[in-house]
């Protein structure tokens, strides 16, 4: 495991990731893109994690949760619904998880950091696999964030296909998480909310100890493509400027280690503990992983912030 200065240097962002499973949790494995299916979702509507997450948010009284409890909590409610998955925390620093659950840490609302959300929500309309949860899902996020945690609609991104919002194609996801980088500066918060299909492709650079990364789905996937953890991680989670809050609310099967954060815990233990699975050296030594920073200036797209 690499050590915490490492970690530092190669995530110089303070990250947070709650995700709705752990990656052995599926509801479909991407071994061929090109014939790949999206997963039957059986008559549920999605978005469990975050209806369940908003749920314990709003009907706890007194003194704050700390994330255990959230998980604790959540897992509970879950249980409850009939669904069997095992929310899961991920971090960027071995956080202590008895201190408080937190989007805006008091030094950030001391300092009057910026609030900036990203929020995705893809029913995949007309597909095979059709959701019809996860507007309502990023419709709620936008409320909950609103009115409890100071952000504004104007400094929120809405990608959602649904003719009204920008499309959540992968070209605009991408764009998206390289340009939130681009605005933060140490001392703001930034939320993502992604509910929608999650998936795995074969691992190709032996990273994955499993053999699989994870990936999230983009609405055009059959054209596009998926979108893999490897480049969420150099696009969003490594560029991201030093001393930013990020929170990452993950809704989506696989999403246990979406982004490779180096510590973890899910909602059945009591401690977080180092990320076996991540690989510092793979991005370290990276030359593309360099030059990703200069190449960043040349992806904007106008009107999405």
């Amino acid at each position: 495991m690499a050590s915490s200065d490492q970690i530092k240097q190669a995530i110089p962002a303070r990250f947070v990731m709650i995700s709705g499973s752990e990656d052995v949790q599926t509801s479909a494995d991407v071994f061929n893109v090109g014939t790949f299916e999206l997963p039957n979702p059986a008559g549920k509507a999605g978005g469990a994690c975050t209806s369940t997450l908003l749920k314990v948010l709003n009907e706890h009284n007194g003194p704050k949760l700390s994330w255990i409890d959230l998980l604790h909590k959540m897992r509970s409610v879950l249980r409850q619904k009939g669904f069997d998955q095992v929310p899961q925390l991920s971090a960027s620093r071995l956080l202590d998880v008895n201190d408080a659950f937190e989007i805006v840490p008091q030094a950030s609302k001391m300092s009057g950091g910026a609030k900036r959300a990203i929020l995705i929500g893809i029913n995949y309309v007309g597909q095979q696999g059709q959701l019809s949860g996860c507007h309502n899902d990023v419709n709620n996020i936008k409320r909950y964030l609103i009115q409890h945690e100071g952000f504004m609609e104007k400094d929120m991104l809405i990608l959602m296909d649904n003719n009204q919002n920008h499309a959540p194609t992968k070209k605009n996801i991408v764009d998206a998480f390289t340009r939130i980088t681009q605005y933060s500066k140490a001392g703001d918060c930034v939320f993502i909310h992604y509910s929608g299909h999650g998936g795995r492709v074969k691992d190709l650079d032996g990273d994955e100890d499993d053999g699989f990364d994870e990936t999230l789905i983009p609405v055009d996937f059959r054209s596009a493509g998926q979108i893999v953890d490897d480049d969420i991680y150099k696009m969003l989670v490594k560029a991201m400027p030093a001393d930013v809050n990020v929170t990452v609310l993950m809704d989506c099967c696989h999403s246990g280690t979406a982004m490779d954060l180096p510590y973890t815990i899910n909602a059945t233990e009591s401690k977080m503990h180092a990320n076996d699975r991540f690989n510092i050296g793979s991005v370290m030594n990276d030359p593309a992983a360099l030059a990703c920073c200069a190449c960043l200036a040349f992806l904007l797209v106008d009107g999405l912030f």
